[in-house]
């Protein structure tokens, strides 16, 4: 989210980063506020999180990892993994609990570009940039032909893009920049037209997930998943650069 960037890597996301806690919120135009959990983002993975890590296929890009729970909870269960994030303190906080992660802009060159399992888009990341379909074809271009999307959206048939900004509640706030929020009938439209297939949805503990699938490889292209799986005997911190190596 090229221009999102600024806001995201502040001072208040970090603080609450660091605190484990908030209060945080996305203030949008109309001055309401959207809590963002961020108690959530810091625990340890839920029983919600591991359903989604049973879901992940070969090597997972976590976009927008954030403090790091998915990356390190695929880490834990022996699978290749890395997350990227905009803040320094996401990154940071990612790497202390044992999971490789890059300061980086999904829209920024990613290592293993076309050769990923798996990607992530949780905890609202649908929303980076305010260009869901701009995302999507992203990810497209991230994955492995035949690759696997999940995707956590919001209640109801939402489709949003606006300016929005970090916002304490108490009358500190961020640069504004651009978001989206997308219920699951909106996001299979955009994913239909995209050329991107379902593959699943379900809802737990209150939240609503959507697996999608990218267009097919050839018949005599490379299997996307032939060296995505890390033996649970390897390194659980490989270096970023590593995690996928399809040669």
């Amino acid at each position: 989210m090229p221009a999102g960037e600024p806001s995201w890597s502040a001072d208040l996301y970090a603080a609450a980063l660091r605190a484990g806690h908030g209060p945080l919120y996305l203030r949008r135009a109309d001055g309401s506020l959207l809590p963002l959990e961020v108690e959530r983002w810091c625990a340890e993975a839920d029983a919600v999180d591991l359903e989604v890590v049973r879901w992940c296929e070969g090597a997972v890009l976590d976009v927008g990892c954030g403090p790091g729970r998915l990356v390190a909870a695929l880490i834990a269960e022996g699978r290749r993994a890395l997350g990227i994030d905009v803040s320094d303190a996401a990154v940071a906080r990612t790497v202390g609990l044992g999971g490789p992660a890059l300061r980086r802009s999904v829209f920024d060159p990613v290592p293993g570009e076309g050769r990923w399992g798996t990607a992530l888009l949780l905890d609202g990341n649908l929303g980076i940039g305010g260009d869901p379909r701009a995302l999507l074809d992203r990810l497209a271009r991230l994955l492995a032909p035949g690759g696997l999307l999940i995707a956590e959206t919001v209640p109801g048939d939402i489709d949003e893009r606006e300016l929005v900004r970090v916002d304490d509640g108490r009358g500190g706030g961020g640069a504004p920049f651009p978001w989206a929020r997308l219920g699951t009938p909106a996001l299979l439209r955009l994913a239909r037209s995209a050329g991107w297939r379902l593959d699943g949805q379900w809802a737990a503990g209150g939240r609503r997930f959507v697996a999608l699938r990218s267009r097919a490889a050839s018949r005599t292209a490379e299997q996307p998943n032939s060296t995505a799986v890390i033996s649970s005997q390897r390194a659980r911190n490989p270096s970023p650069e590593s995690v996928v190596d399809a040669r």
